[in-house]
């Protein structure tokens, strides 16, 4: 597995802008970044930027994409709800296809079964004028809680340009982990992301701990070995270990990626 390409996901150190994601990822030898294309006010530490709107913005990113050579592996964020417009995430698609994103992560929260097929067909069909993918990320407070629900979807709409984020915190938090853990090499896994965790949560911080608090690999008892071994291995892998802890704590976010690529590596 020591091959497998590593990627430093945007909420392993979201007090960054996506240029600054970039250089840590090169700092600390990850060959891509999931950025997100704006800052979201659920993750507090995230500095003001927006890469849709501001042209300037994009550029530094393209420059330090340029000068590292990192790529950009997955783009946030795109989320479909009962109300959404899809022709509303165009400008977000075109500037993630600036950036050279293959994947666009999306989370679904349409109740409607119909209306949200309808919506993630016509999200594929604009992302793929801009030669991006979708990749639907199951996690439990979404429609999807599971793997399996997510496959099963994906049949349902049966487009080969939609596929998976796989996030291991999320398939031990989904209730049906023993099922999701037998389909780690289903061939609809787009990329996949890595931090550990207790055995359990309460219900009441599953939010919290998937955006602002989670264990770096090793800390908890994920089996992230045999996860690892188990997806194909031409799928990426993202850290994606938000540390609000070493925030609070005065940790630099070199320091704080350098802990969270270091505690991956002992897997690879």
């Amino acid at each position: 597995m020591a091959d497998r390409r590593l990627s430093l996901d945007h909420i392993s150190v979201t007090d960054t802008t996506p240029w600054q994601l970039v250089e840590l990822a090169a700092e600390t030898g990850c060959a891509g970044v999931c950025p997100f294309l704006h800052s979201m006010a659920v993750l507090p530490a995230m500095p003001e930027y927006d890469l849709v709107r501001d042209a300037g913005a994009r550029a530094k990113t393209r420059a330090a994409l340029a000068a590292t050579g990192v790529t950009v592996d997955l783009i946030y964020p795109f989320t479909l709800a009962g109300r959404t417009v899809v022709a509303d995430f165009a400008p977000a698609l075109e500037a993630g296809a600036e950036l050279g994103a293959p994947l666009a992560n999306v989370l679904c929260y349409d109740r409607d079964p119909v209306r949200r097929r309808e919506k993630l067909a016509e999200l594929a069909t604009l992302a793929a004028s801009f030669d991006i993918a979708l990749a639907i990320e199951f996690y439990p407070p979404s429609q999807f809680r599971t793997l399996g629900e997510t496959i099963e979807e994906i049949g349902q709409i049966g487009r080969a340009d939609i596929g998976i984020t796989l996030d291991l915190l999320h398939v031990m938090r989904g209730g049906d982990a023993a099922a999701s853990l037998q389909q780690l090499a289903h061939p609809l896994i787009r990329i996949a992301q890595i931090a550990d965790g207790p055995a359990a949560i309460g219900a009441d911080r599953l939010e919290w701990e998937a955006g602002i608090q989670r264990m770096l690999p090793g800390e908890g008892v994920f089996d992230i070995a045999g996860f690892l071994a188990a997806l194909a291995p031409e799928i990426s892998v993202s850290v994606e270990t938000p540390q609000q802890s070493g925030i609070d704590s005065g940790l630099t976010p070199i320091e704080r990626t350098r802990a969270a690529v270091e505690a991956m590596r002992r897997f690879l």
